[in-house]
């Protein structure tokens, strides 16, 4: 029986896989037209399962195509002229077996060649391509090279400089396409900053899975199984991982094989949940890169709760070095209004416990003096959660603590609001053995956190004032949004940073739905009789 995938590359023989058709396709009619190919994409979003099946295809052709593959990382702490020399010997190798493969003989001349070839330099790497082409003859060399950003800084300038030199040198060159495969695009390789000499190239561009992409590689597991899942676990999946790859597979690996749920029971929603809390509250090798590349700069935290948080739009471009960034890593995407949205609401999650400060060293006045049962106060005599007094106490610990609120180590001032909200639910639903988990509905400007506890769902949404009209339609949407969750109620938490604030606390009906809305002040500096 196959098995869903994490670790690396998808075999179909072993693996559930997205086959990626068109993709795969395109990719391969660039390669044959003779394109020299930038595919730059964040870490396991299945690049290289994608340019192996197109290599794959270019072997089927019988039209002489040599198709070989390279990875560049083992050469990540070399110098320039060991590149070369593992580059050379690297090429006439894959070439050898190609041929070999293909149940042929090399040629004498073809033999010399490959024994004797040697690359020390980028003028050397010219003239390499240069006989080889006149020996292989009317075959066609195509070259993918993986892990493209390992490049030792010192040979990366020649080394584009050549590859352009051979692709305007004629139709019949040798290469006779390159595809380069990495994560940071060839500007960001530039290191002295000039302009890229590898301006020549096509790019293409790598997308998650869709739903459909989704449902294709699940239905796989049912028709060898027989084990259905819910629609709807479908499509939470997709919501929750906005189709990255290896998130989805992480998510069907735990369902399938780690949950123990029998086989001839269909998977549910109560099931995604159980899958969902195990994800977020693991640590693996994706989540670990993401929080890895958010903590390079301190800056990312401001830029990335800005795009979470509020109503102002953060522009998209490129041009921006952190968003650039961001970007690369993977953690931001251009939405259809081309501002800045985090790429998923697990992404969002973890960017929002990365940030939390551990201890914030308010823990303590949570809660009124006269508790009984701490936490456990705000639960009814049949165990539900009562979230009117929980937010109604959030309120009131906001105004006990003051200028205490701005001491809360390494926060940004203008998000410390989110910040308490988040640790004060969390520490909440960890004690009544709940869940939380962030939605995030496409717009800007909104963190919602979406409850679940005996049975039943709460939407607490989060943002930070940006004026009476945006506060109002936010009601609007929030109950739009809670009817689309089937949930009974809706919390709205507005924190309000203006030297006057105006506080609120409003119970409405919006469309058949109890609308409960706060606008909470927050205070703006510790007093001078304290500093």
């Amino acid at each position: 029986m196959r098995w869903f995938e994490t670790r690396g590359p998808i075999y179909p023989e072993d693996n559930y896989f997205v086959s990626r058709a068109k993709e795969v396709e395109d990719f391969a009619a660039r390669l044959e037209m003779g394109r020299y190919i930038v595919l730059f994409a964040p870490r396991q979003t299945g690049k290289t399962t994608l340019f192996r099946n197109a290599l794959d295809r270019l072997e089927e052709k019988e039209n002489g195509y040599i198709p070989i593959q390279l990875n560049f990382e083992m050469y990540v702490d070399v110098d320039e002229s060991v590149f070369y020399n593992s580059f050379c010997r690297e090429i006439c190798k894959k070439i050898e077996s190609v041929i070999q493969k293909r149940g042929e003989k090399p040629s004498d001349s073809i033999n010399h060649f490959l024994t004797s070839a040697r690359i020390t330099d980028s003028v050397s790497m010219s003239q390499f391509f240069e006989e080889l082409g006149r020996i292989i003859g009317m075959q066609r060399l195509v070259i993918i090279i993986d892990e493209f950003d390992a490049i030792p800084p010192d040979a990366l300038r020649g080394f584009l400089h050549t590859l352009r030199q051979i692709y305007l040198s004629g139709k019949e060159r040798c290469p006779y396409s390159v595809g380069i495969v990495g994560v940071k695009n060839i500007t960001q390789l530039n290191y002295d900053r000039s302009i890229s000499p590898f301006n020549i190239q096509d790019e293409f561009r790598l997308s998650n899975f869709t739903l459909k992409q989704v449902q294709e590689l699940l239905s796989q597991y049912t028709e060898e199984v027989g084990q259905p899942f819910d629609s709807e676990v479908i499509s939470s999946i997709h919501k929750q991982t906005a189709g990255q790859p290896v998130l989805v597979n992480r998510f069907a690996q735990i369902l399938t094989e780690e949950m123990d749920i029998p086989k001839t029971e269909p998977i549910t929603m109560e099931h995604f949940s159980d899958a969902h809390i195990k994800l977020l509250r693991e640590r693996n090798t994706n989540i670990d890169h993401l929080i890895t590349n958010i903590r390079r700069d301190r800056r990312f935290e401001k830029l990335l709760m800005k795009i979470a948080s509020t109503d102002e739009r953060v522009e998209f471009s490129l041009y921006n070095e952190l968003i650039s960034e961001l970007a690369t890593y993977g953690v931001v995407v251009e939405g259809t209004d081309r501002s800045c949205e985090i790429v998923n609401p697990i992404y969002h999650y973890c960017i929002i416990q990365a940030f939390r400060p551990a201890i914030n060293g308010l823990e303590q006045e949570y809660l009124p003096e006269e508790t009984k049962n701490g936490f456990m106060d705000f639960l009814t005599e049949d165990g539900h959660i009562q979230m009117e007094a929980v937010l109604d106490n959030f309120r009131d610990f906001i105004a006990r603590a003051g200028y205490k609120i701005l001491q809360v180590p390494e926060t940004p001032q203008e998000y410390v609001g989110q910040h308490l909200l988040f640790a004060y639910l969390s520490q909440f639903v960890h004690i009544i053995g709940g869940m939380m988990y962030l939605e995030v509905p496409t717009g800007r400007g909104r963190m919602d956190l979406l409850i679940l506890h005996n049975n039943r769902k709460y939407i607490v949404e989060t943002k930070i004032w940006g004026g009476v009209n945006r506060y109002q339609s936010g009601k609007s949407q929030l109950a739009a949004y809670v009817k689309s969750e089937k949930a009974v109620a809706g919390y709205y938490v507005v924190f309000d940073h203006r030297n006057n604030p105006e506080p609120r606390d409003e119970t409405e009906n919006i469309d058949g739905l109890s609308i409960r809305s706060y606008v909470i002040p927050v205070i703006q500096e510790i007093p001078t009789s304290i500093t």
